[in-house]
């Protein structure tokens, strides 16, 4: 037998022994649960992110990578979360880029009041080169981010009266993130903010330690806010974004093929999930109003208004973060309210 009948034998005995073994891809694919914690109940459209998640991870991974979620803070609040992503002892959560700020201080950007009005803005923001730019900032600090989905515009909701313009704030004892943006913007109205974890909110909002809160109507609705708040106002001051974030411990751990898989499904997810929580935002107001809430909203001149009120806020803690970023984002708002 000639060499090169040699070589011809060898190279299609290889080929034949990787068929077998389902090719090299399959090879580069093992075995792995993925934990998914979030804060948000099975019927918030976070939840059916992750469900859509899961389903295009089996698919994608011939049914080796499981996803399995943790819903309701099951796993602790989402700072708790983070820390046991970074320390390598849970694999993925979804939380709301607020609650970074603690980690990496530019993601409080994105909480500046008023910065932008439409979904549409709002996505061309977080999928262009600035939210890119945060994403890059994360590998350093433990964490993997593979892009953002859609939480909504926060409104705020009280028990003590409409709110028709930012006047109306004052006195207001309103529960909110624990992050410097949120107090301020609502400082700058005369309110009386008050940093909580979510897990207390219902609660507090309950035995009155606090009047009111605000969120996106979703989580208004499946966390049952009707219960205990009677005034709901469409005051649209912040847009809320959740980030798909990876333990790095983990990450540092998969191939390529698997990265590529989380990578691929958390993109498909992220435009089926924004699909499902405008939808149910919309039916979510409708259905508040069944439950009893009054809904109000505020006229365009006031919250230009609100608008004027809060830009120092901008200025102020703009000083405090990396100044490329700053400048990147100030010309990615140039370009998102153009389109």
């Amino acid at each position: 037998m000639s060499v090169h009948s040699k070589s011809a034998v060898w190279l299609a005995a290889i080929a034949a022994t990787l068929a077998i073994a389902g090719g090299p891809t399959s090879a580069q694919v093992q075995e792995r649960t993925i934990r998914w914690g979030h804060l948000n109940n099975t019927d918030h459209p976070v939840s059916k992110g992750v469900q859509k998640f899961t389903e295009l991870v089996a698919a994608k991974s011939g049914g080796k990578m499981k996803v399995r979620e943790y819903p309701a803070n099951q796993l602790g609040s989402e700072m708790q979360q983070q820390s046991a992503l970074r320390a390598g002892t849970q694999e993925m959560q979804s939380p709301a880029t607020t609650s970074l700020v603690g980690i990496v201080k530019d993601y409080g950007l994105i909480d500046f009041p008023f910065i932008v009005s439409t979904p549409t803005q709002a996505d061309a923001l977080l999928d262009g080169p600035l939210g890119s730019a945060l994403l890059a900032k994360l590998p350093e600090k433990g964490l993997i981010g593979l892009g953002y989905w859609d939480l909504g515009f926060r409104n705020v909701t009280n028990s003590r009266r409409p709110i028709t313009k930012g006047e109306d704030l004052d006195g207001i004892k309103i529960r909110v993130i624990p992050n410097p943006v949120y107090l301020e913007t609502f400082k700058a109205f005369n309110a009386n903010p008050v940093p909580m974890s979510f897990s207390e909110l219902y609660t507090a909002l309950e035995t009155r330690t606090v009047d009111g809160q605000e969120n996106p109507f979703s989580v208004i609705l499946s966390n049952k806010f009707y219960e205990v708040q009677k005034y709901l106002s469409v005051t649209n001051h912040t847009y809320s974004t959740n980030i798909i974030l990876v333990s790095k411990v983990f990450w540092d751990k998969l191939s390529k093929d698997e990265q590529k898989i989380l990578q691929d499904a958390a993109n498909e997810a992220r435009d089926y999930q924004r699909k499902v929580s405008r939808e149910q935002a919309t039916a979510a107001i409708e259905e508040l109003k069944t439950k009893g809430m009054e809904v109000n909203a505020i006229a365009p001149t006031e919250l230009a208004k609100m608008r004027d009120k809060t830009k120092p806020i901008a200025a102020k803690f703009s000083a405090d973060y990396d100044q490329e970023i700053v400048k990147l984002f100030n010309s990615e708002l140039e370009r998102v309210h153009k389109d």
